[in-house]
Order: structure tokens, then sequence, then C-alpha cells
């Protein structure tokens, strides 16, 4: 079985901007949330969040310079 083969996963790469790391960022969200809610608030979840949102703002950036 192959990651693409799950429906949900399949609409966005097929939907996507043909970028792997734009739409691993955009798959990977979701789970960031979960883990932070499941694990509760402290200096590691927030540490977490930050560092993806840094890391999604940075990425998405990146892409509009570049062109």
């Amino acid at each position: 079985m192959n990651v693409r083969d799950l429906p949900i996963v399949r609409t966005i790469y097929e939907s996507g901007a043909d970028d792997r790391v734009f739409d691993g960022l955009l798959l990977a969200g979701p789970f960031v949330v979960v883990l932070i809610a499941g694990l509760g608030r402290s200096f590691v979840t927030e540490l977490l969040a930050v560092a993806y949102v840094g890391v999604f703002l940075g990425y998405v950036l990146y892409r509009g310079i570049r062109g």
C-alpha cells in the first residue's frame, strides 16, 4: 500500500501544486494539532507549534521569492 492510495491524500496530491514539501506540510498540520491537543499545553508543544508554523511560513516565503 502506498500513501497516495489513501483517499484524502490522493485528493491533496492530485489537486496540489506538484510540490511534495508543501503537500507534506499540509498533511502534517492536522497531526500536529492532534498531538498538541493530546499532550496539552506545555513548553514542548508550544515549541512544536512555533516550529511547524515557522517552517510552513518559511517555505511559502521561499517559494514565493524563488518564483
